[in-house]
């Protein structure tokens, strides 16, 4: 009887974190680390100035990365000539950047997006593809620019928001804190105007050609004779006016592969 009253008392003692002897608690589930905060899209720091920040092309050292991009541009005046039946879209050329695994760089403007809405959403949720901002309305922002029309001083800030806006209204998840000039077109005044958005400018450093273009051989060869380790080659998405887009890209991807060339997205090159 001692024996085993001695024996309670050593299970007792032994168990001093119960609440009650002979009664135990059943463990607790560890608590979830706390997730990891998404990351933010690589851009530049601002320029002199604080001026809104340039980029032309990657760097040349850190191996043989290229980046396409393509604009889809419509003008806000545009929507008469699509509803007579021009079309400002190339699901043919996104088709192809798809089959080819090609990433890629979309700039789209806020027009096209309410013009193509679900091609929109399709393009800004496929892994494959970002969506970054071509302006709403494809107005210069500069004077004498490709005879476009321009977009007044305190308009430009207004003109970059309301393209965001259009994509989130079209479902774009997630369109990229860049922005293309329309025309490529941009100044001091441009680049101070755009300042508060904290886009960075994106430009390109190889010219294709392919914006109204008949002969899409001669497209793909001003891309082969212009890349470079980190280029950025500016395209275009709009059946009406670059229709040898598609032809040439499938001739270009493989060669470029050929050589060594990997691509990648602008956040990539900015990012790198």
């Amino acid at each position: 009887m001692i024996t085993l009253v001695r024996r309670v008392i050593t299970v007792c003692a032994l168990g001093a974190a119960l609440a009650a002897c002979g009664t135990a608690q059943a463990p607790q589930a560890p608590r979830p680390a706390p997730s990891a905060a998404p990351s933010r899209p690589p851009t530049l720091a601002p320029g002199p100035a604080g001026l809104t920040p340039v980029f032309k092309n990657g760097s040349r050292t850190h191996g043989k990365t290229v980046a396409l991009t393509f604009d889809a541009d419509m003008t806000a005046d545009q929507g008469a000539r699509a509803a007579a039946g021009e079309r400002f879209d190339n699901p043919g050329l996104i088709s192809a950047l798809r089959a080819l695994k090609v990433p890629s760089t979309v700039f789209m403007t806020g027009r096209w997006a309410e013009e193509y809405p679900a091609q929109a959403r399709s393009i800004g949720r496929d892994p494959l593809f970002e969506v970054a901002n071509h302006s709403y309305s494809h107005y210069a922002f500069t004077d004498d620019c490709y005879g476009l029309p321009t977009v007044s001083g305190d308009r430009m800030r207004t003109d970059v928001e309301r393209a965001y806006a259009a994509f989130r209204k079209a479902g774009v998840p997630d369109p990229m804190p860049y922005f293309r000039f329309p025309g490529g077109c941009y100044d001091r005044r441009a680049l101070k105007a755009l300042t508060p958005t904290g886009v960075t400018a994106v430009q390109w450093d190889v010219v294709s050609g392919d914006a109204f273009a008949t002969d899409a051989d001669a497209v793909a060869r001003e891309v082969l004779d212009g890349v470079r380790p980190g280029s950025v080659v500016v395209m275009h998405c709009t059946r009406s006016a670059a229709p040898t887009t598609e032809r040439a890209v499938r001739t270009v991807v493989p060669e470029l592969r050929r050589q060594g060339y990997r691509f990648v997205k602008v956040s990539e090159l900015i990012g790198s």
